[in-house]
């Protein structure tokens, strides 16, 4: 099949998973297009991966370049002229709208286009009253539509009033990419043989609550030698560097920035910090899951139907730092109980979540999708 391919290329968990997925479908023969205004963070070009920059162009008469009909347009134009089978876009908003009116401008070619609902297209921007209309409108005229977990499924049915189905198919991982292979010259950038390596990684949005991050492993440091790796960038990294100053560990966190190595940190790393106010399902743990890094967590949204308490990680309420400390700290103690969850999570992760099983179910739903046209 040829897939066309919209995510929003920022560092975000939509974007990662509409990235991997086009990967994934190439190396399955698939010909595969990006349609984005950048390429994707993780996108590497390989054979069967083609990227089309949607360019979106100054007009004295708009405040604010129209990014949503430049890109309607270069999806009709890519499809037409690559002889594209399915549009696939990864959030809602303006993506589902966009590939509408792609499809409205290829009238002697009918082009089918699915909407993977990811999270705060439907939590955050979704739900704003202004944008709710459309959005459901993107939802309802899309041929087919998938969310990464049920919280997710069922809390857009709810709000949006949806009558259409909606199929539940997880985020996945690619374990064979994401696996403990420690390595002890690229653990010593990072951390002495006798420190623990906590590791967060996020856009460093409000939600992802950075602050506690810190707080946590200011709580941990009074009590372990440890380092803590903060992996990304966004609004909250400032406040976030300010609060390791002010808590005195400032020495001890490392702030690296947007990285492409995530798999090489997860595999030095011994915990993962992921207090975040919601997450619709939380790809980051299972990253880290499938790397054998047990995963501190907050019991929020899709995240229980990632990790299991008590098995791969721990969960708690949303700000309980003192009680996230405390589990970092006993994991960090005892190495036998942190190999055993991360064990668990690796098993876990490859029964669940595997690569070949989701990428699967996404090419049978493109077939029904391309035989319910006819």
């Amino acid at each position: 099949m040829k897939v066309g391919i919209t995510c929003h290329p920022t560092y975000g968990g939509s974007g990662v998973v509409g990235t991997e997925l086009g990967k994934e479908l190439a190396a399955c023969g698939h010909e595969v297009h990006f349609i984005s205004y950048s390429p994707p963070i993780r996108l590497r070009m390989a054979d069967r991966i083609y990227f089309h920059e949607v360019e979106v162009l100054s007009y004295p008469l708009f405040e604010y370049p129209p990014y949503d009909l430049a890109l309607a347009t270069k999806m009709a134009e890519v499809a037409l002229r690559e002889e594209l089978d399915v549009l696939h876009v990864h959030y809602a908003i303006p993506h589902s709208i966009s590939a509408l009116l792609a499809r409205k401008m290829l009238r002697e070619r009918r082009i089918p286009f699915m909407t993977t609902l990811h999270g705060t297209d439907i939590t955050l921007v979704g739900s704003d009253r202004s944008y709710l209309p459309i959005t459901r409108l993107g939802i309802e005229e899309s041929d087919a539509v998938t969310a990464v977990s049920e919280y997710l499924k069922h809390r857009t049915i709810a709000e949006f009033g949806i009558r259409r189905p909606i199929e539940r198919v997880y985020n996945f991982v690619n374990c064979d990419v994401f696996r403990k292979s420690f390595d002890s010259s690229f653990r010593s950038r990072f951390a002495d043989s006798d420190e623990g390596i906590l590791i967060h990684i996020s856009n460093f949005r409000p939600v992802k609550r950075t602050g506690d991050v810190v707080e946590i492993f200011s709580r941990l440091r009074k009590k372990r030698k440890a380092k803590l790796l903060m992996v990304g960038d966004g609004p909250d990294r400032p406040n976030a560097e300010w609060l390791a100053e002010v808590r005195g560990v400032k020495e001890d966190v490392r702030f690296l920035g947007k990285r492409t190595d995530m798999e090489s940190l997860l595999s030095v790393s011994d915990v993962l910090l992921l207090p975040s106010e919601l997450e619709s399902f939380g790809l980051v743990a299972l990253e880290a899951m499938a790397s054998e890094v047990p995963v501190i967590a907050t019991r929020v949204g899709g995240i229980p139907e990632v990790v299991s308490d008590g098995e791969d990680g721990y969960l708690f309420e949303v700000g309980d730092t003192e009680g996230m400390a405390e589990a970092a700290f006993s994991l960090l103690c005892d190495s036998g109980l942190r190999s055993k969850m991360g064990k668990s999570g690796r098993e876990h992760a490859g029964r669940d979540f595997c690569h070949q099983k989701i990428v699967a179910r996404y090419v049978e739903l493109y077939e029904q999708m391309l035989g319910a046209d006819g």
